[in-house]
């Protein structure tokens, strides 16, 4: 190696955000990165008068990725305990010369490092929704998106921030990572995201990984020649990533992901290439990325379970769903959509009873979308023509209010739900009930009162009803037939406030 070359990679060393150890195959530590010292609580030069045997043995750093390369001839990642109680993600790699180990280069990161990342993601995801809120487009932007989010029935604010972070990445191809509980809708924003695409003709490739047996993940990813393995198609198969081409691949419970599919995956986004198994010949595939999961990822990789690289190169465009308890607006226009999938299913015209929407507005669905779709198919499938509230309960047969969670505090769900006394066999339709007082016979006017005075106070009599009985504006708006805004002003202008 020139002068020239030792100069260079004596800087990318030094400058390097990593702490890099280069061990000789006995296990002497021949030099090391400045940063390392403050990780490991020794100078440079007490370090490189060492081994890393020596260090492991006096709890310098517990245990040696330098030592597991040694002993297995492979990279290896592991996260360490350091003697100044840190924890660090450690990754070395073997340097040969022939078939002779000539060194192990490791680096490690401290994991502090990786918190600040995720608080500097989280500010920036803060900043950003308060733009959308600041942000006179706002009105505009969430009117243009009634029609292209009717199948996700998004009314509440949460949602259509999320929606409109979605909408303005979506042309870019910048890897998207979903963030959120179990059943939130992860899947179905994924797929809007690629509706709003320049890759919406493309595929839209749907894979589960925690559905895919370990033992067949690289093949049903990358794909495989003729006679790769026994059992392998006779012609040989694409992947999952190279029927992507051209679309959108989207991987749920990418926290399942095994770690050597991880190491090939990170491989293919960085190169833009994949290999399949039993081939030599990598073969270019053009794809946008969108992954999810309900785990902490950045948990998985303190346990040495998800690949710190793999993790920051997902994390680019992290979107948080909410869950349904924190946006009950959504769940009239939720139900009223799986009442009409499942008369269209079935055939048949079934309603909802009056007393359902207290138990629907006040419950707090821990298992989010899917809990509520499938608890309506159930009562849907026990009802006759009309669904009762009492047929709104869990499997364990639990009463309405108990379902095995929390239950929401009963007021705000009769006010939600818009709920007045009713007979048990009256019904509804899959809209919301309609508003006690909305329907009340015309006053005449006040001795003196105009007919623009006697409109205002009309006009404040119905939606100080609708505030007691509607949850937010957006279903004040839904009910009146105006727009959201209007709402709000109209509220302000005479003094009134929801609840």
């Amino acid at each position: 190696m020139s002068d020239d070359d030792t100069k260079i990679l004596k800087t990318i060393i030094d400058t390097a955000h990593d702490h890099f150890f280069i061990v000789a195959p006995d296990g002497r530590i021949r030099d090391v990165s400045p940063g390392a010292a403050a990780v490991y609580g020794m100078s440079c030069e007490e370090l490189c008068a060492t081994s890393v045997q020596r260090l492991e043995a006096d709890g310098v750093l517990t245990p040696s990725v330098s030592l597991e390369v040694i002993r297995s001839g492979r990279p290896a990642q592991l996260v360490q305990r350091t003697g100044t109680g840190r924890r660090v993600i450690a990754q070395a790699h073997p340097v040969f010369e022939g078939q002779r180990l000539v060194a192990v280069v490791s680096r490690s990161m401290d994991l502090t490092d990786l918190q600040l990342l995720q608080q500097e993601y989280a500010l920036l995801q803060r900043r950003f929704s308060e733009h959308l809120r600041r942000g006179h487009a706002l009105e505009s932007d969430s009117e243009a998106l009634e029609a292209e989010l009717d199948d996700l029935e998004v009314k509440s604010q949460l949602m259509r921030e999320v929606a409109l972070l979605l909408k303005r990445v979506a042309p870019t191809d910048a890897t998207v990572l979903m963030l959120g509980e179990s059943g939130v809708g992860k899947t179905a924003f994924a797929r809007q995201l690629h509706r709003w695409s320049s890759r919406r003709d493309g595929p839209f490739i749907d894979v589960n990984c925690a559905a895919i047996p370990e033992s067949l993940f690289e093949s049903e990813m990358f794909g495989h020649e003729k006679g790769a393995f026994s059992g392998a198609a006779p012609g040989g198969r694409k992947g999952l990533i190279e029927q992507a081409e051209g679309g959108t691949l989207f991987l749920d419970e990418i926290g399942e992901l095994p770690l050597a599919v991880q190491t090939k995956l990170l491989k293919t986004i960085q190169d833009g290439s994949i290999t399949r198994l039993g081939d030599r010949a990598p073969r270019r595939v053009d794809f946008r990325l969108v992954v999810a999961t309900n785990q902490d990822l950045s948990a998985r990789v303190e346990q040495g379970l998800f690949r710190l690289d793999l993790y920051y190169r997902l994390n680019v465009i992290p979107v948080t769903l909410p869950p349904l308890r924190e946006r009950r607006e959504d769940i009239p226009g939720l139900v009223e959509r799986q009442l009409k999938r499942l008369n269209r299913r079935y055939g048949r015209d079934k309603m909802l009873a009056r007393d359902v929407w207290q138990a629907l507005m006040g419950w707090d669905w821990p298992g989010n979308v899917r809990e509520l779709e499938n608890t309506l198919e159930r009562a849907w499938l026990s009802s006759e023509d009309v669904i009762q509230g009492d047929l709104l309960v869990p499997t364990t047969g639990a009463s309405v209010g108990q379902f095995g969670g929390r239950q929401h505090d009963a007021q705000p769900a009769k006010s939600a739900a818009g709920a007045i006394a009713a007979a048990p066999g009256d019904a509804v339709s899959p809209s919301l009930p309609p508003v006690a007082g909305a329907a009340a016979p015309e006053l005449p006017l006040a001795r003196g009162e105009g007919l623009k005075a006697a409109l205002a106070r009309r006009e404040r009599e119905i939606l100080a009803d609708c505030c007691t009985t509607l949850p937010t504006t957006y279903a004040i708006a839904e009910h009146l037939g105006i727009s959201q805004p209007s709402v709000v002003r109209k509220l302000k202008q005479h003094g009134l406030k929801i609840g």
